[in-house]
């Protein structure tokens, strides 16, 4: 990222940088239940000539090294932003998932990667790949993990109104949530168990988390600018059951349970 923005800094072209970051750099019950704005939080700071107001970065509560290496981006982004005018929208987007779009399904090549392992697939195509081929949907820990999620044809769309809707130059960056619903892991897991009959397990978990959270998330920008969300539907979570059942002779049975552990004591 910081060659990228050394790079764009040497040259004389238009460039708006579009990052796709994540949901991941506020962490997770920071917040408590209180409204994740879109990147900034207006803060009142004692001095001793009275109170000034200021908007800071929201702060950081990464909880991944993937989600860290977001969080650095972030600050190298305000910097080139301040000293070089570089135009930077960073997306903190939620969990994608389904696995086509209108483009996508005008021929089988142009399908999407489809990740179900259980260090880097995403919970909800993991559940829907469980089902599909008779696993158990592995919910780790109490499951009552909120996350924000977006549909996958909804991602495009986020970027593609990202790109057509650039900062001004020396504009600090824009920093916009790109999620459309949240959901509790294991209120997702009952969910396709509903739907599919599928046995619901839960498993001692390998990440270092909290076992509970709430998330309230404003995504007002991009509803403004004309984002019409796809939500949670049967239809939709049908397609991606019929997808990985189409491809269920490709499953490495070995890589669906979460192997990593976050940390030596677990």
């Amino acid at each position: 990222t910081h060659n990228l923005l050394a790079a764009i800094a040497d040259t004389d072209l238009p460039v708006h940088l579009v990052h796709l970051g994540t949901m991941g750099v506020y962490g997770y019950g920071w917040s408590d239940d209180s409204l994740i704005p879109e990147g900034y939080l207006e803060v009142m700071l004692e001095t001793p000539s009275g109170v000034v107001k200021r908007d800071i970065l929201h702060p950081a509560s990464p909880g991944s090294v993937y989600h860290m290496t977001k969080t650095l981006d972030q600050l190298m982004f305000a910097f080139y932003a301040k000293n070089d005018r570089i135009r930077v929208t960073d997306l903190h987007q939620g969990i994608v998932w389904g696995t086509q779009t209108p483009q996508t399904v005008v021929d089988e090549r142009l399908i999407n990667r489809f990740d179900y392992d259980g260090d880097y697939g995403t919970v909800l195509n993991r559940f829907l790949m469980q089902a599909a081929i008779g696993h158990p949907l592995t919910v780790h820990g109490t499951g009552g993990q909120t996350r924000a999620f977006i549909h996958i044809t909804d991602t495009v769309r986020c970027i593609e109104l990202a790109i057509d809707n650039p900062p001004e130059y020396g504009e600090r960056p824009r920093i916009l949530n790109q999620v459309t619903e949240t959901h509790r892991v294991r209120d997702l897991a009952n969910l396709v168990s509903e739907h599919t009959g599928a046995e619901v397990q839960y498993l001692a978990n390998p990440r270092l988390e909290a076992d509970e959270n709430t998330l309230k998330v404003d995504n007002h920008t991009f509803l403004e600018l004309g984002l019409n969300p796809t939500t949670l539907s049967d239809g939709l979570m049908a397609e991606v059951r019929e997808v990985a059942g189409k491809y269920a002779f490709r499953v490495d049975d070995s890589k669906i349970l979460a192997r990593s552990l976050w940390r030596k004591d677990m």
